[in-house]
Order: structure tokens, then C-alpha cells, then sequence
């Protein structure tokens, strides 16, 4: 969308909208002016792009012109799929051609984490507003190249946290803000993912027939293909990911530091490993659980593969322990369970607050509408907020590679140790670089 096309929606998209039949999505327009249509294009469709690309052509004026895919065999799935819906997309093997059509407003990032850096920044530089995956970044000066770009360029960049445009989320946080819950001094979040299994230890072999597997690597170590670190797998090694610290850790630790309203914590400790599969495929600990200091309260992060059962008989959930009672938060709801003195509670109970509304789709049109209007307060999951929560996980693993309880020194943007900070920054292979 050029300037002008852009000047032109911010003027018109309201007589469009008053004039047309209101949609499903709190009044987008069905009805919509050629000059208020916004391409959209996707890179990396396997999984929660393909997901994200969806939420957005439920929008009306949101339409795919291309796609971009390292697998072939996904890229022309996908490219079918849509043809079937009567739309023509350009397909892509490589992002950085993709980037260079004029013709599309804002692209959708889904690809492995150790690619949302670079593919990001160079969006934004291009021109593009994003709506990038979660974590943003696969270390820590990799979430601050990202701000950078975004404060650089000025695009509309939205990080898909889409819990931050559920309904029930905001209701909760509202509920710690009224300061019922009394004083606040511990937050426990936590994902037990009794789905995830063992990952068996496959042999190194040849990448599938139409897999472009150098493009796939990117800026990460050169290995021999190995089916276990592609498509879905990519989160349990270091080279590409966090495992659940940050592909769980980032939804939850985001909603714990918000309703702490936190930053940077004072020290970072962590204690896990293996523990439940340690002979099997996947490098990133199965248990673990990090304990972060802050200025009057902890917050406390638990994972663990292969179990069901975590706190308050909730597989994930977040909970703010205060002393007048707990308020439980997870994607189905929330409550508030009183704390008792002498069988008197000390404060009324909240009975379950169910889930309401669909959090993509709404994190999609607040993604749409902002990258309309321009009024870059109005994004529920910012570049800024994406960091934040990122760099607290990429803290939590930092403290778990080191054994040791760490510092965090505010003034100078690192670590009191020498060690940790050798983890600041991810490591960069074949010829790529951090962006500055």
C-alpha cells in the first residue's frame, strides 16, 4: 500500500465502514473500496502462519497475493488451498524476493524462531508492516535489533501474543490492577504439556525432495539434515529455539509481567534438565523451573513435558498469589479463590469467568485496524511488549545454561556476569548477520 493509498484509507475507511452492513468483527465493512484493500503476504505456512494468514483473510479488504515457503511440498499445498477459495497467490522459496513485491502492504512471519530477526527487520526496511510469531527473537540483541528496526522504520508490527486481544485476559489483569488481591508478592506461570512425548533419536539423512535446506538453516549452525529438528521439532534444540520456556513461556510470563506491570528483573535463577526423557532426541530440558526476583515479589516459571497436572489442577495457567486471595488465569477463564483467616474469607470469591471470544481473530483485525489508522497505541501485542516478555524468557534459559544465579544490571543493559553475557547474543553462520 503506497502512501497515497494510505492517506486515502485514513480518510475514507470510516464512510466505508458507516455505509456498509457491519461484519461479524465488531464492524469491519463487507463492503469494501478497492483502494481499502490490504495485500497481505506469508512467510513460513506450515503451522501458525498458515494460522495467522487465516485470521486475517476472515477481515474484510484483507487479501493474499504470495506466499513463502522453504518446502516446496507446503508452499504448493497451501498455494491450492487458497486457489481453491478463488485466490491467485505468487509463491516464493526465498523471503528476501518476496520482500521486493511492491505490491504488498504487510506480511505475516511464522517460520522457526532463529529466522524472526532477520526476516523482521528486513520487512520493516522494505517497507512492510509485520505481524511476526512469537518469541520475536531467538536471543537477546535479537529482540533489540528488532525494536530498533520497528522505531527505525516506523512500520506496524505486531507480535501474535493474541492472548493480549482476548477479552477474559484483559478482565483478569483489571481485576489485579483494583488491588483486591491485597499485596501481590508471588506470580506462578507454568505449562505442563502432558501431550508431548519423547522425540526417538532418528539418523541424519537427506533433506525431502523439494526442501530448500541451506534457506532453512539460515543463520544457524551448518548440520546434517535430521528430521527431528525440522517442521514442529525445531523448538526442543538451542540452534533454532528455547523449547517451552519460550515457545509457553512467552504467552504466560507475558501476562505475569503485565499484571506485575515488570520490566527487568534484579536476578534469574533456574534449576532443571531431562529429568523425564533424558536419553531421547530433544536438547532443551523437559523440566525445569526459573525463579525471577523482582523489587517486592518473585515470579516463578514451571514447565514440564509428559505431565498434566500442574498447579491448581491446570495444564498452563498464570496466578497471582496476593493476600487476600489468588486469581487463577489460564485460556479458559479465570477466578479468584479467597484466602481465610480463622474460615472468614478476606475478600468475596470470583466464580469462573469463562473464555468469550477468539483471540486470533481479534489480534488479527487490532493488527488491520492499526496498520490503517497508524495509530501505533492502539496494537494490543506491540514489537516493544514482544521484547519485553522475550527477553525475560531468553533470561530464564540463560540462568538454566550457566547454573547460576544471575544479575541483571539495568544501567548498562546486561548481565553482572561474563558468562551470561556470552549468551546475549545468538550466534550467526553462512554468511549472515545480526542486524545492527
Amino acid at each position: 500500500m503506497n502512501n497515497s493509498r494510505r492517506d486515502f484509507i485514513r480518510s475514507a475507511s470510516t464512510l466505508v465502514a458507516a455505509a456498509a452492513m457491519p461484519s461479524a468483527l465488531h464492524g469491519l465493512p463487507k463492503m469494501v473500496a478497492p483502494s481499502d484493500r490490504l495485500n497481505v503476504a506469508a512467510i513460513g505456512i506450515n503451522g501458525m502462519g498458515w494460522a495467522d494468514l487465516n485470521a486475517l483473510l476472515k477481515i474484510p479488504g484483507v487479501q493474499c497475493v504470495a506466499l513463502c515457503d522453504v518446502d516446496k511440498n507446503v508452499l504448493d499445498k497451501r498455494a491450492a488451498e487458497l486457489a481453491q477459495r478463488n485466490m491467485k497467490v505468487k509463491t516464493y522459496g526465498d523471503y528476501r524476493q518476496l520482500l521486493e513485491n511492491k505490491d504488498i502492504d504487510a506480511v505475516v512471519i511464522g517460520t522457526p524462531d532463529h529466522w524472526h530477526c532477520l526476516q523482521m527487520t528486513e520487512a520493516c526496511a522494505a517497507g512492510k508492516d509485520v505481524y511476526v510469531e512469537k518469541p520475536i527473537g531467538n536471543s537477546i540483541a535479537e529482540c533489540r535489533a528488532m525494536v530498533a528496526a520497528q522505531e527505525r522504520h516506523q512500520r506496524v508490527v505486531q507480535v501474535g501474543q493474541w492472548q493480549r486481544s482476548q477479552q477474559h485476559f484483559k478482565d483478569a489483569i483489571d481485576f489485579v490492577y483494583s488491588g483486591k488481591l491485597g499485596q501481590v508478592r508471588l506470580v506462578k506461570a507454568w505449562a505442563y504439556m502432558g501431550w508431548m512425548k519423547s522425540i526417538p533419536k532418528q539418523p541424519d539423512g537427506t533433506p525431502p525432495a523439494g526442501v530448500d535446506y541451506a534457506m532453512w538453516l539460515g543463520p544457524a549452525k551448518t548440520r546434517p539434515f535430521n528430521p527431528n529438528r525440522f517442521h514442529f521439532n525445531f523448538r526442543w534444540y538451542w540452534d533454532y529455539a528455547g523449547g517451552l520456556m519460550t515457545d509457553w513461556g512467552v504467552h504466560l510470563l507475558d501476562y505475569a509481567l503485565l499484571g506485575m506491570k515488570a520490566q527487568h528483573p534484579i536476578s534469574i535463577m533456574a534449576a532443571g534438565g531431562k529429568f523425564a526423557y533424558p536419553d531421547d532426541a530433544a536438547e532443551t530440558p523437559d523440566t525445569l523451573t526459573t525463579v525471577y526476583q523482582f523489587d517486592g515479589f518473585n515470579i516463578q516459571w514451571e514447565h514440564a513435558i509428559g505431565i498434566d497436572g500442574g498447579p491448581y489442577s491446570r495444564d498452563h495457567g498464570i496466578a497471582f498469589i496476593g493476600n487476600n486471595g489468588t486469581l487463577v488465569l489460564d485460556r479458559g477463564g479465570w477466578e479468584v479463590i479467597p484466602e481465610k483467616e480463622k474460615d472468614t474469607p478476606k475478600m468475596e470469591a470470583v466464580p469462573r469467568r469463562a473464555r468469550v471470544d477468539n483471540g486470533l481473530d481479534l489480534h488479527a483485525k487490532n493488527f488491520v485496524e492499526v496498520v490503517k489508522s497508524r495509530n501505533f497505541a492502539d496494537l494490543n501485542a506491540p514489537i516493544q511488549a514482544g521484547a519485553n516478555v522475550a527477553i525475560n524468557a531468553q533470561m530464564g534459559n540463560i540462568a538454566f545454561k550457566t547454573g547460576k544465579k544471575i544479575y541483571w544490571d539495568a544501567a548498562s543493559d546486561r548481565f553482572k556476569d561474563n558468562a551470561a553475557n556470552q549468551l546475549l547474543a545468538a550466534e550467526y553462520h553462512n554468511g549472515y548477520k545480526l542486524p545492527k
